[in-house]
């Protein structure tokens, strides 16, 4: 799977998990007798606390592309560091020629974001965060690009562990009392 690191596999029947599709292409293939038709769709599926995942699915109806889709990100979920509905340090993700940059913002703003890469940071729990796409803007590649920018977040906590420094202090820096 395109810019997904290597995590820990979660336990999904604990999970209460919603989908939905973000986009269906539809993909012509032209042989001697005209043309054969496929179909490919990109699935979120989240719990909207902090677990995402992506999935990717083809087939020669809708049906089957979402179907496989579907199986693909329940497959793919992974835990997000949500901080107060928004991410806890700004993150640049990218995927081919596609990039997303996310910062965090104050609690009322929103969600500002395209279409595709709205449904991942709804369903991944996040309320109010800025992006901006830069480069191409092809669906699965924004996706993508938004999933391994999310991938990217550290934890404060994992911060101060790692560096030997309070969480107060790191806190203190980002403007936090």
């Amino acid at each position: 799977m395109v810019g997904l690191k290597r995590r820990k596999r979660i336990n999904i029947q604990d999970l209460d998990l919603q989908e939905t599709v973000v986009n269906i292409n539809r993909i012509s293939k032209v042989v001697k007798g005209g043309k054969r038709f496929k179909f490919s769709s990109i699935v979120v599926v989240g719990d909207m606390k902090g677990y995402v995942g992506v999935g990717y699915g083809k087939g020669p109806e809708i049906a089957d592309a979402i179907k496989k889709a579907s199986e693909n990100a329940r497959k793919n979920v992974t835990n997000i560091c949500v901080i107060d509905g928004t991410i806890p340090h700004e993150v640049m993700g990218k995927c081919s020629a596609s990039k997303v940059l996310m910062k965090p913002a104050s609690k009322g703003t929103g969600i500002i974001a395209t279409s595709k890469i709205r449904a991942i940071l709804e369903y991944a729990g996040i309320r109010d965060i800025l992006t901006k796409s830069l480069g191409s803007n092809t669906a699965i590649n924004l996706v993508y690009a938004t999933l391994d920018g999310l991938l990217n977040l550290k934890n404060p906590d994992w911060i101060s562990k790692r560096r030997g420094i309070k969480k107060e202090k790191i806190d203190k820096v980002k403007g936090k009392k």
